[in-house]
């Protein structure tokens, strides 16, 4: 059909593959995962930072993106957030921590959303899966300064709102050594 031998085929799709842009699964089939190779670079070297390079990023997408949401929220965005919130406690409260980090993320994804900001929500995105790592010792911490910062977006308080967002992220970056 394209004019071609199915060995170009398969050298083709092995260093799409390796470049990052396809993912083979196993019985299921071949399928992108990438349309732009920068997006892959990115990820990449997102995949091998530091959690503390990685809170120092996330420090200053929320000193954006939280004032950002609480000017720019809808009604929809609350109620986003509330469930994501509501989520996080239910599973805190069962020990469930693979529903605990989700609803944690999407906490923080939702906020990101509610800055109404394209590239704030693309770059929370992309740094969704080491979020997802440095969440693993978090489980039930921070319920009350969640709500706090729930609380003052839905006041459209945005220097309360960043401040408690800020601390958020303050209490998961390991101390300083000397």
């Amino acid at each position: 059909m394209l004019g071609i031998s199915r060995a170009s085929l398969r050298e083709a799709t092995r260093a799409l593959v390796h470049s990052g842009l396809l993912a083979v699964r196993q019985g299921d089939g071949t399928y992108l995962v990438a349309v732009d190779g920068a997006a892959v670079t990115l990820s990449r070297k997102i995949m091998s930072s530091k959690t503390s390079e990685v809170l120092e990023v996330r420090r200053g997408l929320d000193a954006s993106a939280v004032p950002l949401a609480a000017v720019r929220r809808t009604e929809a965005d609350l109620t986003a957030l509330r469930k994501a919130l509501d989520d996080r406690q239910r599973s805190a409260e069962a020990g469930a921590l693979d529903s605990f980090v989700e609803a944690d993320l999407r906490f923080h994804m939702a906020v990101a959303q509610a800055s109404h900001n394209e590239l704030l929500i693309d770059l929370y995105a992309s740094l969704n899966v080491p979020f997802r790592k440095s969440l693993g010792s978090a489980m039930g911490q921070g319920t009350k300064e969640h709500e706090a910062v729930y609380r003052a977006i839905e006041r459209r308080d945005t220097e309360g709102a960043t401040e408690l967002a800020l601390a958020i992220v303050a209490r998961m970056e390991p101390p300083e050594h000397p």
